[in-house]
């Protein structure tokens, strides 16, 4: 039995290539590959990853005239696509309001209008953890060969997440049948998913008392109205009294907005007196 000795560069570079080949979707255990990595299942997968901002890096563009094509596409398709899914949120809206009336209908002598709103979105997220994370890492479990629930669930919150970290793909494995129909099933659970997690994230906001945005923005615009009111006063203060071209100007301070301010200006001219009072309406 003789040994080839192979040089230790030699080895790198194979083990290089074959990481490389392994990227791209080709199979370093058997001499066969899966359906090609640009058919119009995976083009649609790789394109909606990119819109949804959750780029995996699986699959990426070679050629100049690609990546080119790629970063038009991302920097048209991804404000398009985050407006089709806030329109598809407002629509999902109805029916959640709808709910939280009705909660409010069946519940609201018993409890308080926050209870009843935290109850609202438990049912929300409940519905989201069930449909969007439960149910499909079950689905993918069954499906993909090596991957077990746990490693399901982690890709179906990692996905739905956007964070996209690229180390669970469906549909990779060479001996996958139906792969290009199985990865047009995966962009539109992606599609449905995020837009769920979206409307979830809406139902919270949607509540002052969990909202911190909202509770920093209040802090601050009351910090702001009290500085504007010292402001006020102090010049008031330094104001009374004023004199404006030999003439006694009296102010009334304004009690709202939308009132017309009378002033009355007695003039003092020497050369032509007259006892006649000017009215001047301030708007």
């Amino acid at each position: 039995m003789r040994f080839l000795l192979v040089p230790d560069e030699a080895l790198e570079d194979l083990i290089s290539e074959i990481v490389r080949a392994s990227n791209r979707g080709v199979s370093a255990i058997r001499n066969a590959t899966g359906e090609p990595n640009w058919s119009f299942g995976q083009s649609l997968f790789f394109s909606s990853t990119v819109v949804t901002t959750i780029g995996y890096g699986h699959v990426t563009p070679l050629s100049r005239s690609g990546k080119i094509f790629c970063i038009i596409y991302a920097v048209v398709g991804i404000p398009l696509t985050l407006v089709l899914l806030s329109a598809l949120v407002e629509r999902l809206l109805i029916p959640t309001i709808w709910l939280l009336q009705w909660l409010n209908s069946r519940l609201g002598h018993l409890y308080q209008p926050f209870n009843i709103r935290i109850l609202h979105l438990f049912i929300i997220v409940m519905i989201l953890v069930a449909l969007f994370l439960l149910i499909p890492a079950a689905i993918f479990a069954m499906i993909e060969p090596e991957w077990d629930y746990l490693d399901s669930f982690y890709y179906c919150f990692i996905s739905l997440t956007t964070i996209g970290l690229g180390d669970y793909i469906p549909g990779d494995s060479p001996d996958q049948p139906y792969r290009p129909l199985y990865k047009i099933v995966t962009t539109c659970y992606l599609f449905l998913g995020i837009t769920f997690m979206m409307l979830t994230l809406a139902v919270f906001y949607d509540i002052p008392q969990l909202n911190l945005g909202l509770l920093f923005t209040m802090a601050s615009t009351e910090g702001a109205a009290e500085d504007g009111n010292s402001e006020k006063v102090r010049l008031a203060a330094a104001g009374q009294g004023l004199q404006y071209g030999g003439a006694n100007v009296c102010s009334p301070v304004a009690e709202d907005n939308g009132h017309r301010q009378v002033v009355r200006v007695k003039s003092r001219r020497r050369d032509s007196p007259s006892p006649e009072e000017k009215e001047l309406r301030i708007p």
